[in-house]
C-alpha cells in the first residue's frame, strides 16, 4: 500500500509543479502587457493519513496541491509616453470601463478617442468619468468621457475688467467727440464680442471732471454702429469713477450702457466695466483702479466673450482632468477619470482584455475622484507596465523544474519497489 501511494503522491507533486509552471509561464508571456499585475501559485499538502487515528501525530502525508493563486497588485513601473489618451495610475484604484458584462475595471490606461468622441480601450470599451457643468467644474456624474460638440458657439462679452492707473496729476479737461484723442486724458481700447462672435473695438476715453472725479466714455467707430457713419465716434456706454484722498477706488457708477452694434448683431448689448471691488462696496480699494501722480496706464483687462470655435487639440492633466483647447483660445474642462478602490484587490476576477469584474470577495468598487480617499493620481502621457520581474520569473521557473524533476524521481523510485515486489514471485 505504501509503494502505491507513494505514485499518487509524485503524480500530485508532477500535477502542482505543472500547474505552478503555468502560473510562471502566464506571468511571462504578459512581461509586455500594459497594466499586467503578476500571480503567484500558492500550495498546500493534502490531508494526512494518521497511523493512530485521532490521537494525533504519526501522520503521513499524501501529496500536495495548488490551493490559491493570488495576483499581486504591486505598482507597476511608470514610462511617459508622447501619447495625450496614455494615462497611468501612481498608487491604488483602477481605470472604471463599461463593458458588455457590466462595469469593469483595469490598470491598462492605453486609450484613444473613437469616432464618435468617447474615450475608449484599445477593444473599444468605454472609459468612464465625471462631467463638468456648462461652467467647467466637475460634478459627481458618472458618465462615459466624449469630447462633446467640436464647435462652440460665440458668447457675447458681459464684462469687461480693468485694473488701471489715473494721473491724479492730470488737469481738467472738456471732452469733444470730433476731438476725442485730444480732449481726454487717458485713452485706451479694448476688443469686445457681439452676440453673434463678431470682434468689435471699443475705445474707452477717460475724462478728470475735478480732483478726485473722472468720467469715462466707451465709443465705437460708427462702422460698427447700428445707424452710424465710419470715422465718427458714437457712444454707447458712460459712467463716473471716484477715488478718495488716498488714491483709491471710493466708487463707481454708470450713466448709460446700451451697446447697438449693426452687422447682424442684437440690439442693446449690455457690457459692464468693471475697474475693481470700491471701498463703497467693501473693498479695499487695493485691488482696483488707482489715482496715483504717475502716468496713467492699463495693467490688466479682460473681457469674458469670445467667437464661435473648432476643437483644436485636447489634453489630460496629472489630476485626470480632460481639457478642450479651441482654436480661438478658449478653454473647457470636459470630464475628469473616474477611479474605482476596492477592500480587496486580490478577490477580483480575471476577464482578459486586462479587465477585471468585482466579485463578492472583492467587494463593491468605491468609485470617486483620483487622489482621493485611497485612490491612486493618475498621470498624463504615462502608461503602467507589468510588474513582472523577468529575474524573478526565471528562478521561479528553475524551482518549478527542479520540483518536477525530484516529483518524477518518486514515481520512478516507486517503479523500481514495485518491481522488486514483483520480482519476488520468480
Amino acid at each position: 500500500m505504501g509503494v502505491l501511494g507513494s505514485f499518487n503522491i509524485g503524480i500530485s507533486g508532477l500535477r502542482a509543479a505543472g500547474d505552478s509552471m503555468s502560473v510562471t509561464g502566464d506571468n511571462i508571456a504578459n512581461a509586455g502587457t500594459f497594466g499586467f499585475k503578476r500571480s503567484r501559485a500558492e500550495f498546500q499538502d493534502l490531508i494526512a493519513r494518521s497511523l493512530k487515528g485521532v490521537e494525533g501525530g504519526d501522520q503521513m502525508g499524501t501529496g500536495s496541491k495548488m490551493a490559491h493563486i493570488t495576483p499581486m497588485f504591486t505598482q507597476g513601473t511608470i514610462n511617459r509616453t508622447d501619447n495625450t489618451t496614455d494615462l497611468a495610475i501612481n498608487g491604488g484604484g483602477f481605470f472604471t470601463i463599461e463593458t458588455e458584462f457590466g462595469r469593469g475595471y483595469t490598470r491598462d490606461g492605453a486609450f484613444r478617442f473613437d469616432k464618435d468622441g468617447n474615450l475608449t480601450t484599445a477593444d473599444g470599451e468605454f472609459v468612464l468619468g465625471f462631467k463638468a457643468d456648462e461652467d467647467g467644474k466637475i460634478t459627481n456624474s458618472l458618465k462615459k468621457i466624449n469630447l462633446g460638440n467640436t464647435t462652440i458657439p460665440a458668447s457675447e462679452t458681459k464684462q469687461v475688467k480693468m485694473l488701471l492707473n489715473l494721473d491724479s496729476r492730470e488737469q481738467v479737461i472738456e471732452f469733444n467727440p470730433e476731438q476725442a484723442e485730444k480732449t481726454s486724458n487717458y485713452n485706451t481700447t479694448v476688443a469686445v464680442y457681439d452676440n453673434v462672435g463678431t470682434e468689435r473695438l471699443v475705445r474707452l476715453y477717460f475724462n478728470k471732471t475735478e480732483d478726485n472725479n473722472w468720467t469715462y466714455r466707451a465709443m465705437v467707430d460708427g462702422a460698427d454702429a447700428q445707424g452710424g457713419e465710419p470715422g465718427k465716434l458714437v457712444q454707447m456706454a458712460s459712467g463716473t469713477v471716484k477715488f478718495n484722498e488716498k488714491g483709491l477706488l471710493q466708487e463707481v457708477s454708470e450713466n448709460e450702457n446700451s451697446f447697438n452694434f449693426n452687422k447682424g448683431a442684437g440690439a442693446d448689448q449690455k457690457i459692464v466695466f468693471d475697474f475693481g471691488k470700491t471701498i463703497a462696496n467693501g473693498g479695499n480699494g487695493l485691488d482696483a483702479a488707482t489715482q496715483y501722480g504717475s502716468r496713467s496706464t492699463v495693467s490688466r483687462h479682460t473681457q469674458d466673450g469670445f467667437g464661435a470655435a473648432t476643437l483644436s487639440s485636447v489634453s489630460f492633466n496629472d489630476d485626470g482632468v480632460l481639457t478642450a483647447f479651441y482654436d480661438n483660445g478658449v478653454t473647457r474642462d470636459l470630464s475628469q477619470i473616474a477611479v474605482g478602490k476596492f477592500e480587496n484587490n486580490e478577490g477580483l476576477r480575471k476577464m482578459g482584455r486586462n479587465l477585471f469584474k468585482e466579485t463578492r470577495k472583492s467587494g463593491q468598487a468605491a468609485i470617486g475622484h483620483p487622489g482621493f480617499d485611497g485612490r491612486g493620481t493618475v498621470l498624463s502621457k504615462s502608461i503602467e507596465l507589468s510588474n513582472v520581474d523577468i529575474a524573478d520569473e526565471f528562478i521561479n521557473m528553475m524551482n518549478s523544474q527542479r520540483n518536477f524533476q525530484a516529483n518524477t524521481r518518486t514515481i520512478t523510485t516507486a517503479d523500481s519497489m514495485l518491481q522488486e515486489i514483483l520480482n519476488l514471485k520468480r
